[in-house]
């Protein structure tokens, strides 16, 4: 099912150690339009470093999100993530037609995976012509061991949904990535953009260049950290401190002496990263933007902080600015969660392949 390519419509369901986030999409041309949309809190420990340990907990929290959405479709794309994953690109002969192409990626791909290949699910996707070799083609090989695939098809079909495609979380994020071309000078093209999407308890740094991902890192660090500075400073329990966070009520020494130095450290990982990628390779030029998402960046002021902390125009990214939206989605408050949602809107895609 990895890269599986059906054009039916399909839920984008995110499954993250906080919560599952569901969405479903629909297009008219080149028109978007956000049909339905719920999340839920995941049960704490069902889903550890990414990994869904208790699949019939995290079922649970699917189904919830399932009925208050009011989706219709019952068939899902879901998502890996990319530590996960063992992604190559390989050349093949361009003369090799499918089932010639399947076979000789089947016999090269144990090459590649430093796994027991009956333990591995793999797929693979032609790319197009080498370049500086017209007779070879660029293939992905794209691998993961079966049981990470598994605990998330057991979680899924337990909330009485069919999972149809298994991708890669870099892969949703990049097509994703698309969604907020509205915001990116000159719509992505010929300009270098970094968008940095903070989860809960991990962050995706990418920098984009003419809306394809140039460069990714993934890095131990989330909103998680700053609920847990909340119940440590204030005595809460993990999901009063959440809500706190959310809904505000905290006593007045919660920004100077909780909040700024979340951001700190926001603004740190943000530099360091840029630091990473500007030494990763010759020729890496700065951002001309940084996009900031995730459920952090709802955090009043911060893209500001952070843009004028590292010298770049930052903005908050909004992956459905540009979306019409229905009853049924305006009323899940939707948009209050917007920039969380890249990872779910790119499975979502998936539905238009």
């Amino acid at each position: 099912m990895l890269l599986a390519r059906k054009n039916r419509p399909l839920l984008g369901l995110d499954i993250t150690t906080s919560s599952v986030k569901l969405i479903e999409l629909s297009r008219s041309g080149d028109q978007y339009r956000v049909e339905s949309y719920a999340a839920e809190a995941t049960p704490q420990n069902s889903v550890n470093e990414k990994a869904v340990v208790d699949p019939s907990s995290v079922g649970e929290a699917i189904r919830r999100a399932v009925k208050r959405s009011g989706a219709r479709s019952r068939e899902c794309a879901i998502a890996i993530s990319g530590d996960a994953a063992i992604t190559k690109i390989i050349q093949m002969p361009s003369t090799l037609n499918d089932s010639e192409l399947e076979g000789q990626v089947e016999l090269q791909a144990d090459q590649y995976i430093p796994f027991p290949m009956d333990e591995v699910s793999y797929d693979f996707e032609v790319l197009g012509p080498t370049d500086h070799d017209p007779d070879m083609q660029d293939v992905l090989l794209v691998a993961t061991r079966t049981e990470n695939v598994e605990q998330r098809q057991a979680a899924v079909e337990a909330a009485g949904i069919k999972p149809r495609i298994v991708d890669v979380e870099a892969f949703a994020l990049e097509a994703a990535c698309r969604l907020l071309k509205h915001q990116m000078p000159d719509q992505g093209q010929g300009h270098n953009v970094a968008v940095v999407d903070f989860g809960a308890s991990s962050t995706t740094f990418s920098v984009l260049r003419d809306l394809k991902v140039v460069y990714t890192r993934d890095f131990a660090f989330g909103g998680q950290q700053l609920t847990e500075e909340i119940m440590r400073t204030y005595g809460l329990s993990l999901e009063d401190a959440g809500r706190a966070k959310k809904e505000g009520g905290l006593p007045s020494n919660y920004e100077p002496e909780v909040l700024d130095p979340f951001i700190d450290d926001m603004t740190q990982q943000v530099s360091r990263s840029l630091q990473f990628f500007l030494a990763s390779g010759s020729g890496r030029e700065q951002p001309d933007q940084i996009l900031v998402c995730g459920g952090c960046a709802n955090i009043p002021g911060v893209a500001d902080v952070i843009g004028s902390r590292v010298g770049i125009p930052t903005e908050v990214g909004n992956p459905l600015g540009d979306m019409k939206l229905s009853s049924r989605a305006r009323s899940s408050g939707v948009m209050k969660d917007a920039t969380a949602l890249l990872t779910a809107c790119g499975l979502a895609l998936r539905s238009f392949d």
